[in-house]
């Protein structure tokens, strides 16, 4: 890098600094795009500066989460990257909803672990009445017994649903754009990102925490990674769980090639910096795209995780992800408001 091009990169980082420490503002879009155009060499100083802006605005903690699918396969959407998928064949077969017991012991393995939150996600494009009376019937139990907060991923809602989930006590509602809309089409034909922007609102119209993931690495360009910051700061979510396409063996997304460590890390960094208050949780991938360099996203405006598996990949073991967190002399704590 020359000499030129080095003083640009700090002249820009120190900017943004400015703008999201001290006058704790909004990083304008076009700022964004520049950042996202940094050199690889100035990555590690991007991820510093991510860091500073999540201690400022969120402080040192980091929230874990459990999460259980209790209604695992057989979905009948098409989303190109995964392998719960009716439409593809792959080795996830369909299971119907887990018994409660077996629903109770994740949840109490999860508060054992100090998560403060532990999510129900069922593979479906929205549930029936009888799949929200199951939900609502395990909530005040898991929130009496274990002191977790109930978060449910249970796809598309209707104004009624969402009332029910809300009035149920559900504390977060996980919805995912996934990628921006002028992508979205390239990977999901049988419902619209519209449909899923629409439940994101109605999540938060109705008073429950929204949580809302992206998905990198199934094909976007960089400009539609910032329409898709862009989209997200309409929503104003209270979480994002950040993604990365892990390739599953007989979908469509199956032989993608790997998001590489640096990349991820650049994006870990750029979502901290458009969206500094948010609760920006490493989930899906991560072991994947990052392997043994995982910590570094914990510097690099991470300030949440996912503990343990995930839907329907293994992920790390709680051991390792908890001792990760003592090597950075992290605390863990809840962030955001209890149920």
């Amino acid at each position: 890098m020359t000499d030129t091009r080095y003083q640009s990169s700090r002249d820009l980082l120190a900017q943004a600094g400015h703008l999201l420490v001290e006058q704790r503002r909004q990083l304008p879009e076009v700022m964004l795009e520049e950042l996202a155009e940094l050199p690889n060499e100035s990555v590690p100083s991007l991820a510093a500066l991510a860091h500073e802006v999540r201690l400022a605005w969120s402080g040192p903690a980091v929230d874990i989460e459990g999460i259980l699918s209790v209604k695992t396969g057989g979905c009948a959407e098409d989303c190109h990257f995964c392998s719960q998928s009716s439409h593809f064949d792959t080795n996830v077969k369909a299971t119907p909803f887990l018994d409660a017991d077996e629903v109770l012991a994740a949840a109490e393995e999860t508060a054992r672990l100090g998560a403060a939150g532990f999510c129900i996600v069922l593979a479906l494009r929205g549930p029936d009445e009888r799949t929200i009376d199951r939900i609502l019937e395990l909530v005040p139990v898991i929130q009496e017994r274990f002191g977790l907060n109930v978060n449910v991923s249970a796809g598309i809602l209707t104004p009624a649903q969402a009332a029910r989930f809300a009035a149920g006590g559900v504390h977060r509602y996980n919805h995912n754009l996934e990628t921006a809309r002028s992508f979205f089409p390239h990977v999901v034909t049988t419902h619209s990102w519209q449909e899923r922007f629409d439940t994101c609102r109605l999540v938060v119209e109705h008073g429950m925490q929204l949580c809302c993931g992206v998905l990198l690495g199934i094909g976007e360009s960089i400009e539609q990674r910032i329409e898709l910051l862009s989209q997200l700061r309409e929503l104003d979510p209270d979480e994002v769980p950040v993604n990365f396409l892990n390739p599953r063996p007989g979908t469509p997304l199956g032989e993608r090639p790997v998001v590489s460590p640096l990349e991820a890390l650049r994006w870990i960094a750029l979502f901290r910096l458009a969206l500094p208050r948010v609760i920006l949780r490493y989930a899906g991938g991560r072991e994947i795209a990052l392997g043994e360099l995982q910590a570094l996203g914990l510097t690099a405006g991470i300030n949440a995780l996912i503990i343990g598996n995930y839907l329907t990949t293994l992920g790390r073991s709680p051991d390792e992800d908890l001792g990760m967190l003592a090597d950075l002399e992290m605390p863990i704590g809840a962030l955001g408001e209890a149920f």
